[in-house]
């Protein structure tokens, strides 16, 4: 059986990706990982292949047609929008990905990006490095007000389990826990109380997103409804670039709207080099991670070990 990883460098190279080779050697087949792929180039890679693993490089119709002995997608992420589904499921090809693996990371870059908005560490080194704070004449500088989170309340749109997660960091620091079920579900098993968007967005001091990308959460925030939301409030985007409207958050974030956002996902990944957000009038309104709360050392090893159990599934080991 030959196993195909067709963008491994996505992964980056700290997962231990022995177990293919071993997997691919149990059936007398090889393992072989391509850095990147281009779409020109994934029919003929996958042409030979049984098993094919890939994070974001597409598998459409026109490839399942041109690689006839696949047998099995994998997709190294939770979400199977890169493959063409309806093909998949008349050629009877399953189609796995790995969900949960990155729960514990996405909720730590979550609280990242919003102490890094709240508390501007980046500000005050700065400001001591450079010599500033050595020539003040009191102990302390206070050029950046910051709020504590106890007490306020915090937002959250979608409630699967990094929403969740969020949650429980959210409320050890005091704060006070609503969401938005943009599916209309409501939980019975969670303390926290579910409200329309407006009424989130009016109230919320911290707004995380946290749900998939779907008919219903496509272009969710706009600029009416960022418009909503308190002066001072924040907002962090970490699930899917596509639903908050990129250019009228900047220009909701200019215009003052809200105090801040910080976001790790786009819908175009890299963005443009001007896309809104890199040409804002007040870019310190705003903190920006390339998609990178998905990848702690932990949650990409889980990845690449829920893929491996997904073969070993397929082949009954």
């Amino acid at each position: 059986m030959t196993i195909v990883f067709l963008d491994a460098r996505t992964v980056g190279p700290e997962p231990d990706l022995s177990q293919f080779n071993q997997l691919a050697a149990s059936t007398d087949g090889t393992f072989v990982t391509y850095p990147e792929t281009a779409p020109d180039q994934t029919a003929e890679r996958l042409r030979d292949a049984e098993v094919v693993i890939t994070n974001k490089v597409r598998i459409t119709r026109e490839v399942m047609d041109a690689c006839p002995r696949l047998k099995l997608i994998c997709v190294a992420a939770t979400g199977t929008n890169n493959v063409d589904m309806a093909a998949a499921q008349e050629r009877q090809i399953p189609v796995k990905n790995v969900a949960g693996y990155s729960t514990h990371s996405v909720a730590q870059v979550t609280f990242t990006l919003l102490l890094s908005l709240l508390n501007s560490p980046h500000y005050y080194d700065q400001y001591v490095k450079s010599g500033e704070y050595s020539r003040e004449t009191i102990f302390t500088h206070l050029g950046r007000p910051f709020w504590e989170l106890a007490g306020k309340r915090f937002g959250i749109i979608g409630l699967g389990a990094i929403g969740r997660q969020v949650a429980q960091i959210a409320v050890a620091f005091g704060g006070e826990v609503v969401y938005f079920s943009a599916s209309g579900q409501t939980y019975d098993d969670v303390p926290y109380q579910a409200v329309s968007l407006d009424e989130l967005l009016g109230t919320s001091d911290v707004l995380s997103v946290h749900a998939p990308l779907t008919d219903k959460t496509n272009n969710l925030l706009t600029y009416a409804q960022l418009s909503k939301m308190k002066p001072s409030a924040l907002l962090l985007g970490l699930s899917r670039g596509g639903m908050i409207n990129e250019a009228d958050l900047a220009r909701a974030l200019d215009e003052g709207k809200l105090a801040g956002a910080g976001m790790d996902v786009f819908g175009q990944e890299p963005p443009a080099a001007n896309h809104p957000y890199l040409t804002m009038t007040h870019p310190e309104r705003l903190v920006l991670a390339p998609h990178i709360a998905w990848s702690s050392l932990e949650a990409r090893q889980r990845l690449m070990d829920g893929v491996a159990e997904n073969i070993r599934e397929f082949l009954n080991l």
